[in-house]
């Protein structure tokens, strides 16, 4: 070849590698998600609570099986598509499941049988999966929590917790009869019952030696049997074969720093702990020396780490308030748990691939922290959001895939189901967190959540500002966003003040600025709490320099459910401003809100009249109102959640078509146009329809973008979906 073929050819080549992308890392998404009440039969009755809490696989990877302590089943997905996930049914079992381990043809599931806390009892049951009969049953003498079966599949571990009663001398130990474990030597997937061993671990403590509490067993590739006694912050290390105890020590203690200790109602990153137990739960072997344990500390309370020991007692890596603090950026920080934190509960290991990961689930937070085992201290990964308390995470790396059982069910609250969430491993970019917040400035933690309001800046495009609303009382905030970048960033908040403190009796649900450097913001009142309907103008310190109540004629017939936005239309002399009330007052005909408008500058009062969206379930109301480009842009959402959301949508308005009647004539009703469904942007995630749909503004250059409010991650998964969607045209 010539020198110049060979010259060519070079060229050539490096033109073709530089067309191809860089392939991005290998990350997971969630594709699916489950509401295992969808798993009920048709004559039940699915206003009872079902759960998923612990989760396994059968040996195929084809079939999820989780255990449905509430309604007392054992449940199973079909995964052949896990884009798809499919109700396999369910078995309803005599007892309480409590734990699941899938073992060759079967699924060996913990029974709790217990009359009463101080009278436990309990059997393991082993379940054929494809003829769902059970195979064999043995009796366990106690209450169990959870059940491990060995690689080799030769033994299976069950710990015998009998727990305590909390509601017994507030809950102190010790608490008769204490806890044990039990092995049993396995059969063609069936325990063989004659061959159980029970490992006593009452004395092994410091904590209530008398009354071990065993929680969590893992076993080895040497069949080594890891345990936590959770309550007793102390951890053992038994030979499966033999049933002897080779190690036991103290889970330890850990101090943290940075962290929000006061149930106030502000985020306050500035506290610490001192000598907190850890008291471990989940414990998972990452290899035959070490394993990892996300320390829950619900019973002392505040631990919120995980640990790596090795089985020898040495503490490996200890991660501290880190994966707090990851998830505070995140808006999915739980404020009313302060002491206690996120409470890291769940935990999961396995190789995908070449990489070795761990996952650490927050049952507070809703959020699975993933890392990459290095051998020594863990590369954090990303945050997955997950459904409301995660109480089980198990990978399946013969498919990429990783699971989350979600316990939590709040349908009497007609809230939320639990959920199965599924997730894919693969060359990808990470979809959420879709908003986070950077460090303030003196490199403190800035919080946020319950995002409210939204609303543009007037120069800079994709700077925006939020408004927080009354779960956080004592320190409602105004926050600056830059929506330019992926995911967005919170990059200040702005405490509201009144007389230099921080104001009381707010419940911000709308903003806009006033073209002087400050903000108008909306309030919505509810007498009971002895909060008012108002609006509030704010300089660019957060000061509250005008504080204008609803006029008497409109709080004569006032509801809880008030002012849900703001926007200002015009300039000057001639600036005026609009807001939604969220549902109808006394003196609406149904079906009917009013759009109020208020004239700075003469400081009058009018209205019109909004005609709502029909609903056969729950209510419909208003969220969010902008103008822009001569109209109102007007979020209507309902108030139903996941399969029953069914209205979440944006509407538009021609301003220059209403005609404000005053407060006590019959008010006019405006007519509105469809201009998005936000439905399919809700399901982009592919978690479940978020009910409060609660943000929504017009960029300086026109970009539109919306956000939800996750309800201060309180009886919510603490999601919060943001997202712009292009440019808005008054013919979108």
């Amino acid at each position: 070849m010539s020198c110049k073929l060979l010259y060519l050819g070079l060229l050539t080549a490096l033109a073709a590698s530089a067309a191809v992308p860089a392939a991005a890392e290998p990350v997971f998404n969630r594709i699916a998600s489950f509401p295992v009440a969808s798993n009920l039969p048709n004559d039940a009755d699915k206003s009872k609570p079902t759960s998923s809490e612990i989760i396994t696989v059968s040996e195929d990877g084809k079939t999820l099986i989780y255990s449905d302590s509430p309604y007392g089943a054992i449940g199973f997905i079909d995964i052949a598509d896990p884009s798809k996930p499919q109700p396999g049914g369910i078995i309803s079992i005599e007892g309480e499941p409590t734990s699941v381990a899938a073992v060759g043809a079967n699924v060996l599931a913990s029974i709790n049988t217990s009359g009463s806390k101080s009278d436990p009892s309990g059997r393991l049951d082993a379940i054929n999966i494809a003829t769902r009969k059970i195979e064999a049953s043995c009796d366990l003498g106690g209450q169990p929590d959870s059940v491990a079966v060995s690689p080799d599949r030769t033994f299976a571990a069950v710990a015998i917790e009998n727990e305590r009663d909390e509601d017994l001398n507030d809950g102190e130990l010790p608490q008769m009869p204490s806890g044990n474990l039990k092995i049993f030597s396995l059969k063609n997937g069936a325990p063989d019952c004659a061959t159980v061993k029970t490992v006593g671990l009452a004395g092994l403590s410091e904590i209530a030696p008398e009354d071990a509490e065993p929680e969590f067993v893992s076993i080895n590739n040497e069949n080594q049997i890891a345990v936590t006694l959770q309550e007793n912050n102390h951890i053992a290390v038994i030979d499966a074969a033999t049933g002897k105890i080779t190690n036991h020590f103290s889970a330890g203690k850990i101090d943290l720093d940075k962290v929000d200790v006061k149930n106030d109602g502000a985020f306050k990153f500035d506290g610490s702990i001192k000598g907190v137990l850890r008291e471990p739960d989940t414990i998972k072997w990452l290899d035959n020396d070490r394993f990892v344990v996300a320390n829950e500390g619900d019973y002392r309370g505040g631990s919120r780490s995980f640990t790596i020991f090795s089985k020898d007692g040495r503490v490996a890596y200890e991660s501290g308030a880190s994966l707090e603090y990851k998830i505070v950026e995140a808006g999915h920080y739980p404020d009313k748990r302060n002491k206690k934190g996120v409470e890291l509960e769940g935990a999961e290991a396995a190789r995908f691939g070449d990489t070795p990961y761990l996952f650490v689930a927050s049952e507070r937070a809703s959020m699975v922290g993933v890392y990459k085992d290095t051998g020594k201290d863990p590369e954090f990964v990303q945050l997955l959001p997950s459904g409301i308390g995660p109480e089980g995470v198990l990978a399946i790396p013969s498919r990429n895939l990783l699971i989350t059982a979600n316990e939590s069910d709040l349908v009497e609250d007609g809230g939320v189901r639990s959920h199965v969430m599924i997730y894919e491993l693969k060359e990808q970019k990470p979809n959420y967190p879709q908003i986070v917040s950077t460090s303030k400035e003196d490199g403190t933690l800035l919080g946020w959540g319950a995002l409210s309001g939204l609303a543009g800046d007037l120069k800079e495009a994709g700077k925006l500002y939020a408004v927080s609303d009354s779960v956080y009382y004592s320190a409602p905030a105004i926050y600056t966003i830059d929506a330019k970048q992926t995911p967005a960033k919170i990059t200040a908040a702005l405490t509201v003040r009144r007389g230099g403190q921080p104001a009381q009796k707010l419940d911000l649900e709308g903003i806009t600025t006033d073209n002087d450097g400050g903000f108008w913001l909306a309030n919505e009142g509810d007498q009971a709490k002895l909060v008012p309907h108002a609006i509030l103008n704010v300089n660019d310190k957060g000061e509250i320099k005008k504080e204008i109540a609803l006029p008497e004629e409109l709080l004569s017939n006032q509801s809880r459910y008030g002012l849900e936005g703001i926007t200002r239309v015009g300039e000057g002399d001639d600036a005026v401003l609009w807001m939604p009330i969220q549902r109808e007052w006394k003196d609406d005909e149904k079906g009917f809100v009013k759009l109020l408008r208020y004239d700075i500058k003469k400081k009058e009062w009018s209205a019109v009249s909004y005609p709502l969206d029909k609903t056969e379930k729950g209510w419909v109301g208003l969220s969010e109102i902008t103008a822009h480009d001569g109209q109102l842009y007007i979020i209507e959402r309902d108030n139903q959640v996941g399969e029953n959301a069914v209205n979440k949508r944006l509407y538009r308005v021609a301003l220059d078509s209403l005609k404000p009647a005053k407060i006590g004539e019959k008010l006019p009703v405006v007519e509105k146009t469809l201009a998005r469904d936000f439905v399919s942007d809700l399901k982009a995630s592919n978690g479940y329809v978020a009910e409060k749909l609660e943000g929504f503004t017009v960029d300086s250059e026109g970009n539109g973008y919306a956000v939800t409010d996750n309800d201060g991650v309180d009886d919510s998964s603490g999601e919060t979906m943001f997202f712009g969607i292009g440019k808005v045209h008054p013919t979108n």
